[in-house]
């Protein structure tokens, strides 16, 4: 309950804005047992990532082809904890940002994620799944960040289906 407030509250306020208190209210208990449990602001956060990663990522099962793994890509846009990766971004670029080297990790989490799947498919030459799995990670990303800042200029499903499109038609090159 404590880390799905403080995942709440980062993803609505941003994590420099939000207080012990602002989580303690949330979660209902007193901001003096947030240290005590986590140590530190920057130890909730660690916790708050890697549930969020653990529920999107690494729980997921590897889809079969390519109409799972969108599937799976509709999903994790959709859900309202993926909100917390794009509030989170825009602190992690800061310099001296605590929030960057878990955003750093999240991103590793992602790619290896997409690798998890895009291992099956055979790529071109002079492209390697390294650089293809990037590509792929930064499209999802994207779109998600689109979405939540313009949803009515951005369809999920609409895009998704282009990415799946291009995603083919790179495999039959």
């Amino acid at each position: 309950m404590l880390v799905s407030a403080a995942a709440e509250l980062f993803a609505e306020q941003g994590f420099r804005r939000t207080t012990f208190v602002d989580i303690a209210e949330r979660a209902g208990i007193s901001r003096g047992s947030i240290p005590w449990h986590f140590g530190s602001k920057n130890g909730l956060l660690e916790a708050v990532v890697a549930d969020t990663t653990a529920n999107v990522f690494d729980n997921a099962p590897r889809p079969a082809g390519v109409d799972e793994a969108i599937d799976q890509v509709r999903h994790f846009i959709g859900e309202p904890t993926t909100r917390l990766l794009i509030t989170l971004i825009a602190e992690a670029v800061e310099p001296g940002s605590p929030v960057h080297a878990f955003y750093a990790e999240m991103h590793r989490t992602m790619r290896r994620w997409v690798m998890g799947w895009a291992d099956a498919l055979e790529m071109p030459a002079g492209v390697s799944h390294e650089a293809f799995v990037a590509v792929v990670t930064g499209a999802i990303i994207g779109v998600h960040q689109q979405w939540r800042v313009s949803p009515d200029d951005v369809d999920p499903d609409r895009t998704l289906a282009a990415l799946k499109a291009v995603i083919l038609a790179f495999q039959r090159n």
